[in-house]
């Protein structure tokens, strides 16, 4: 199952589970699990109907649920599935441009590598207490000072 667009549902519209299975590229089954997960019918009617405008709304409500959004200090793992503090408070941020760059740190559980993008102005409000190490962007293969020595054609031919 990829991403569902839930707005392909029209807001003033009803869809059978069959049909709202269809529009959003999903089993039939799912639809059904949805429902008894608390997706909104209308009473009484056969087949079942949903509407669109409540389908989306509750698609909000448990996307939104779903969400674990970072504390300061705390940086997204992927393995672990939720937000986690740097092990050994150690965070290296690397810039990408003038303004923005990559922040990395190792998970305190699982040792997994964490990113999270930023601002350099504030990685003191996004890491209060860390000790955070501002490293240079590697440089590219024309700044190198020597050719890479993976080379099996000589300089000259």
């Amino acid at each position: 199952m990829g991403r569902i667009n839930p707005r392909l549902a029209k807001l003033h519209r009803s869809f059978s589970v069959f049909e709202l299975a269809d529009l959003l590229g999903v089993h039939r089954n799912t639809v059904r699990q949805w429902i008894r997960e608390g997706l909104p019918v209308l009473d009484g009617a056969k087949p079942i109907l949903i509407i669109g405008s409540e389908f989306q709304a509750w698609w909000a409500k448990r996307t939104n649920a779903r969400k674990r959004p970072c504390q300061p200090g705390q940086m997204y793992c992927f393995k672990c599935r939720e937000p986690k503090a740097a092990a050994l408070g150690m965070v290296e941020y690397t810039p990408a441009n003038t303004v923005t760059g990559n922040l990395k740190a190792l998970c305190e559980t699982c040792g997994t590598l964490m990113h999270q993008n930023a601002r350099q102005a504030d990685i003191a409000a996004r890491m209060p207490g860390l000790a955070v190490q501002i490293t240079q962007a590697p440089s590219s293969i024309d700044a190198r000072a020597h050719p890479s020595p993976n080379c099996d054609n000589p300089k000259g031919a």
